[in-house]
């Protein structure tokens, strides 16, 4: 009577791609990423904010830059992270206090945030570039 014990061969640390995607980690890792994209875009919110406020012809020109194609792009993705970043900013504090813990909870809410993110994006898009 001498039995082993069941050995499951799983590696000691798992990589991204042994995992099945799913909303919950999808809306974790886009929150890690909208991030970063709102820390990266700093630099370029305060050339935007010193060519606004600095002179006439530094006003003329970011005003041109700002309706081109890289500055409405900037836009667009900027507006999109921090619209998603935001949203589900408020799921992770409405998971911390208690509401929406259950796995199914959990993936509705991923879902309801990417689908914000999606609708937003949409939008922007309508908006700056149509």
């Amino acid at each position: 009577m001498n039995e082993q014990p069941v050995k499951y061969h799983r590696p000691l640390s798992p990589r991204i791609s042994i995992y099945r995607w799913r909303a919950p980690m999808l809306a974790s890792i886009a929150h890690r990423a909208s991030g970063v994209a709102l820390v990266l875009f700093v630099p370029l919110y305060l050339w935007l904010l010193h060519g606004m406020t600095s002179s006439p012809d530094h006003y003329d020109a970011t005003l041109t830059w700002l309706h081109s194609l890289p500055g409405k792009c900037s836009l667009w993705l900027v507006g999109v992270a921090l619209v998603y970043h935001f949203s589900n900013g408020l799921r992770f504090l409405l998971i911390d206090v208690g509401w929406g813990e259950s796995r199914d909870m959990m993936r509705f809410s991923a879902l309801v945030v990417l689908l914000i993110a999606v609708f937003a994006s949409l939008l922007f898009a309508w908006l700056l570039f149509l």
